[in-house]
């Protein structure tokens, strides 16, 4: 008799032959005590998953369709290789196949293997073990904390970006030192800081140069910043407490204890695998109805290296694999999850995915990605893969849409909770979406991200719905993005100007082929330090953007069609509209903002902006002379609790007068009680742009204390030709300002290219100027001028 009708004959024993006549859910128990000979009772439970799951297998090949769980009892599952979960092993609509923890049971999937080492001194410092047991490592965890691999410059809690960097990590000076530095690994920023780049070493060439290879994590090629980075993995750099290195060659492991700390005494875990589970099926065959629950998902290997493929026009490059992989499935789930201490990323909905649902999760300390839905370039015509590439005119297919079903669709991320994430790689989001359509993305709190909180790669192909989430302290550790960041550069996209003004003006019907649906953008809270709290770049299309809340870096526009902006908030900050097309059709209304528009290069405005309210009258008659806002207003807008971010407006407000109304303020964010316990909230800024500063008042700003210019008296002893600037009354050597060089008694008269006339306008040009990362200072000492950069956190 075949074993596997031995199995199922057993199976039928135990777990009720009537299940199939009533209709009742098949269970399995899986326990890391139990044993592969059991017969999956909650008595006599399974040891290994990959047991449960053959025998769910031969139960479906037998014909039975009742609903599956398997329920894994409390403790750490150690696999070896991902489960992968085959259109053969999917569940039924109404009939599930559920893999789950036990309730309230702490039950972890470890993509790692736990170590067994016997100590000894290295030398006064540094402990030595002997580990044939695995070929490698990528990261190593003791006690259930994620340790630093010995690095140059030492590891900085909150140093951004990469917790320290240096502009000598491969100076010859460094190098010289180095006795063999194979498979290090260099980090550095994009020059723009338009996310990160990878490389390993491959040899040491000689006794000054290293050859490597790599920086194709970012599809804008660039040199690596010449200061902005750091090494890793090279033994010589071993040399700060919770630092260790594998030596691959000899298979030793060394460690460096913390004070106090015995290496003997400690769990060490290492990663071993990329992947956890993976359902992996096509559009002819997917799989269906699984859903996985209650989990904690640990411990996978760091995959930057393999971070290469190219998509589309965007920034990106990505790597198709996660934790938990969807590649072919429809109606499968990920819910009610923990995803913490991995090295690549969390959850990747790849190709072909329907009614793919992720949602109430917790996502925290990955090396990468939270949550991706990205299809495949082959459903997409006329497909370009640089900023560079296009499609001449006459080549491009104009059937509008996809021209395959090989995307994720009518998907939802969901209530989840992502935070510390991009530890390793930069150009990474807590959700991304490329190549894919309807995409619902409701109700997540996302928070301190190295990029963009929320990220749409290009017009492919909409009608995504981004609602009630609270998005904040993002674009860390990069430039010149967005808590919300989309791109376009759809396939009517040329890098040239010219050539795009001539595309769109002759063939308008081109630009909503990708973008067939609009994608609406509603309800959100939104925070962006270094950059804009909604930015929709680079020929990014056909949006609707209404009713949210922007709290520090104000609202972008650059070179799209079709954008219809109305009933949002953007305090202390206002409207960036950048390179606009003669007929971009764009609409900007009912807006409360804080800031004159700002325009850099636009000849048309689109089809309306007007009916916005200001808060103060100069920046109305600023923007007027733009030939906008005729129909607009200016004042007070007479907010109901500020203070504790509630911008309501009164009922007699006059903001209410140009058509805004006031939204919900207490949607934003995760709504499960246990997400919601622990998730941050965002700081809730002093209005600055309105305020009025009092005669003599002296204001802390980046550690110092300043105040306006304002006597004959001030002007006469700073030798300044006019009554204005802002005067340093302080500034601490440990503070922004003096680090930065400056001095008591220093004037700041121009930010950038703006002059400087008081703290108001000061601070207006500093929230105007976030997204480069620095500020750029005119500064009057000893009467004469002089320049002055500082960063601007």
């Amino acid at each position: 008799m075949k074993a596997y009708k031995l199995l199922y004959i057993i199976l039928l024993f135990v777990l009720d032959a009537n299940a199939t006549i009533l209709n009742k859910p098949i269970v399995l128990y899986v326990s890391p005590s139990g044993d592969n000979k059991n017969q999956g009772t909650l008595k006599k439970p399974f040891a290994s998953l990959e047991r449960a799951k053959e025998a769910v297998k031969l139960l479906k090949k037998d014909g039975n369709k009742n609903e599956v769980n398997i329920v894994l009892l409390k403790g750490t599952y150690y696999l070896e290789e991902p489960l992968v979960f085959t259109s053969d092993e999917s569940g039924f609509p109404g009939a599930p196949y559920i893999i789950k923890a036990e309730r309230s049971a702490k039950v972890t999937l470890s993509g790692g293997v736990k170590l067994s080492l016997e100590w000894k001194h290295y030398n006064h410092k540094i402990w030595q073990a002997d580990l044939s047991q695995i070929e490698t490592i990528g990261s190593l965890y003791a006690n259930g904390k994620a340790l630093i691999r010995a690095r140059y410059p030492n590891y900085q809690e909150g140093m951004y970006p990469y917790g320290g960097y240096s502009g000598d990590a491969i100076s010859k000076e460094r190098i010289v030192k180095w006795k063999d530095p194979k498979r290090g690994y260099i980090h550095a920023m994009h020059t723009g800081k338009w996310g990160g780049m990878h490389y390993q070493i491959l040899k040491k060439t000689s006794d000054s140069t290293i050859q490597y290879e790599g920086g194709w994590q970012n599809n804008r090629p660039s040199p690596m910043h010449p200061t902005l980075r750091f090494v890793e993995n090279i033994f010589e750099e071993l040399d700060a407490p919770g630092e260790w290195f594998f030596d691959q060659d000899s298979q030793k492991l060394y460690y460096i204890p913390q004070e106090n700390e015995d290496p003997k005494e400690l769990t060490f875990i290492a990663s071993n695998i990329e992947s956890i589970i993976q359902l992996k099926g096509d559009e002819k065959r997917p799989v269906t109805d699984i859903r996985i629950e209650g989990i904690t998902f640990q411990h996978t290997l760091p995959t930057f290296m393999k971070t290469e493929e190219q998509l589309m026009r965007s920034d990106w490059a990505i790597y198709r694999n996660g934790a938990v992989l969807f590649d072919g499935t429809e109606r499968c789930e990920i819910t009610n999850n923990t995803f913490s201490q991995l090295g690549g990323n969390a959850v990747f909905i790849s190709n072909y995915n329907r009614n793919a649902k992720i949602s109430s999760n917790l996502i925290e300390n990955i090396g990468a990605n939270a949550i991706s839905f990205i299809g495949s370039s082959n459903a997409v015509r006329s497909p370009s893969f640089r900023y560079g590439q296009f499609v001449p005119l006459e080549e491009i297919d104009t059937i509008p849409g996809p021209k395959s079903n090989n995307y994720p669709s009518n998907s939802t991320a969901e209530d989840n909770l992502i935070r510390y994430i991009g530890l390793i790689e930069k150009q990474v989001a807590g959700v991304e979406i490329q190549m894919a359509s309807k995409i619902l993305v409701n109700h997540n709190t996302i928070y301190h991200v190295p990029r963009a909180g929320i990220n749409i790669g290009d017009g492919a192909w909409g009608g995504h719905i981004i609602e009630n989430n609270d998005v904040f302290s993002t674009v860390l550790e990069t430039s010149d993005h967005g808590a919300f960041n989309s791109w376009g550069r759809d396939r009517f996209w040329h890098p040239e100007r010219s050539k795009m003004d001539s595309i769109v003006g002759n063939h308008p019907e081109l630009i909503l082929l990708d973008a067939v649906e609009k994608t609406v953008i509603r309800n959100n809270r939104f925070r962006c330090d270094h950059g804009w709290d909604i930015d929709l770049d680079d020929g990014s299309s056909n949006y609707e953007i209404y009713n949210n809340l922007c709290l520090s870096g104000g609202l972008k526009l650059r070179e799209g069609f079709y954008r219809t902006v109305y009933n949002n908030i953007l305090l202390n900050n206002g409207f960036h509209p950048h390179v606009w097309f003669k007929n971009s059709h764009d609409v900007f209304k009912n807006n409360i903002v804080f800031m004159s528009h700002e325009p850099i290069e636009i000849s048309y405005w689109g089809d309306s902006v007007d009916y916005n309210y200001f808060i103060s009258k100069d920046d109305l008659m600023r923007s007027q002379g733009y030939g906008t806002d005729q129909n607009s207003l200016a004042g007070e807008p007479m907010f109901v609790n500020a203070d504790n971010g509630n911008f309501d407006v009164s009922q007699f407000s006059p903001a209410l007068n140009i058509g805004f109304k006031n939204f919900a303020m207490d949607i934003f964010g995760v709504t499960s009680p246990r997400l919601k316990e622990i998730a941050d909230q965002p700081e809730i800024p002093k209005i600055t742009s309105s305020r009025t500063i009092r005669k003599s008042e002296i204001f802390t700003w980046k550690g110092a204390k300043i105040k306006n210019i304002e006597t004959l008296g001030e002007q006469s002893a700073a030798g300044l030709p006019e009554i204005k600037g802002v005067l340093i009354i302080e500034s601490p050597q440990n503070s922004i300002l003096g680090k930065a060089g400056l001095e008591k008694g220093d004037v700041i008269i121009q930010c950038g290219d703006e002059r400087i006339h008081d703290i108001k306008s000061l601070l207006k040009a500093e929230v105007n100027d976030k997204w480069k990362g620095k500020l750029n200072l005119k500064v009057w000492r000893n009467q004469t001028s002089m320049n002055i950069s500082l960063k601007n956190n």
